[in-house]
């Protein structure tokens, strides 16, 4: 059993509003000194596969459906 940590960000220089609007609202409610604030999708899974085939996978599903490649990297890590 291996567990799979698959996280997705927007690429660089591609626009994102849910960051920006939460740095927005954190900064309403008084906190301070917040630097640049971006979203990240993580997802965890448990695949009954050995690491290597488990990466594979995880690379595949991101191809397939969980990253769109023209605007998110993601990286796929085997724990």
């Amino acid at each position: 059993m291996a567990v799979l940590e698959i996280r997705i960000e927007l690429k660089k220089g591609v626009a994102d509003p849910e960051g920006k609007n939460t740095k927005k609202t954190l900064e309403s409610l008084g906190f301070k000194g917040l630097g640049e604030v971006k979203t990240v999708k993580l997802f965890e899974m448990e695949v009954d596969l050995p690491a290597d085939e488990a990466k594979k996978a995880g690379e595949e599903m991101c191809r397939k459906l969980l990253a769109n490649p023209v605007i998110q990297n993601y990286k796929v890590t085997v724990r």
